[in-house]
């Protein structure tokens, strides 16, 4: 696993994704209707953010809002939006299925995974929403999926430290857990420390912390509402948590 600490900033414009770069992000998860959750954003917004920004994109592969089980015709979409994020120059992509049940539909999604290869893909939070955790765990590391994004079922990562710190172990290193929800400036030193994790995800207040939704970008309870947000606060709030990690892996350096 690499040594730094990574940050994942979720974003639905591409004035967001250029701030999150100025900012220091080190890495882009690119969206639409975060307020629900989170959604598949258009082959436009992927093409003009490859464009406009260098760092790595993963783009968000979730065809609606609502439940994780999906229909032959919403995975036929979710097929060919996989298709359009590798041909757009995208850089991973954030996927989960689950079955009626809430397990882990490890057949479908693995399917997406190898359709993805060899870009990187990322489980979301629809593992927030299955029927056990540790036996979810297992079945994401089936499918193939390279990170899991989760706050432990919980609206924040605060609320579920404990859990989310034992899965990173339980991980072993198979997978990479990246912590979700609510992650700010003020905490995410706290949430690592807790955690032992090695990337967190945020949506640096572009979200909307009373939002139910659980896609890849959910952020379901980032730390402050306001989809509204100019750039300019936006690009401080994502340098403040790229200034807290850079100081925290210079003081792992130390020791």
């Amino acid at each position: 696993m690499p040594n730094r600490l990574v940050l994942e900033i979720c974003v639905e414009s591409v004035d967001h994704a250029v701030a999150a770069e100025r900012g220091g992000a080190h890495r882009i998860e690119l969206c639409t209707d975060l307020s629900s959750g989170g959604i598949t954003p258009s082959a436009a917004l992927m093409q003009t953010a490859r464009h406009r920004v260098r760092i790595p994109i993963h783009v968000l592969i979730r065809p609606r809002a609502g439940n994780f089980c999906y229909s032959d015709l919403e995975l036929e979409i979710m097929r060919n939006d996989v298709r359009a994020a590798k041909q757009l120059g995208m850089d991973g992509v954030v996927l989960g299925i689950l079955q009626e049940n809430d397990r882990i539909d490890v057949e479908r999604t693995k399917a997406l995974v190898e359709l993805a290869h060899p870009l990187s893909v990322t489980f979301h939070r629809a593992f927030d929403a299955s029927h056990n955790l540790e036996t979810s765990l297992e079945e994401v590391i089936q499918t193939g999926a390279s990170r899991l994004l989760t706050s432990a079922g919980q609206p924040r990562a605060t609320d579920g430290l404990q859990t989310l710190a034992r899965l990173v172990q339980a991980a072993r290193e198979r997978i990479l857990i990246m912590p979700c929800g609510g992650i700010n400036s003020d905490n995410v030193l706290h949430i690592i420390r807790t955690t032992s994790a090695r990337e967190v995800h945020s949506s640096a207040g572009a979200s909307n912390p009373n939002s139910t939704g659980n896609g890849g970008g959910t952020s379901g309870g980032n730390d402050e509402a306001g989809s509204g947000l100019q750039s300019v606060p936006f690009e401080q709030k994502v340098a403040q948590l790229v200034s807290r990690l850079r100081d925290m892996s210079q003081d792992e350096h130390v020791h």
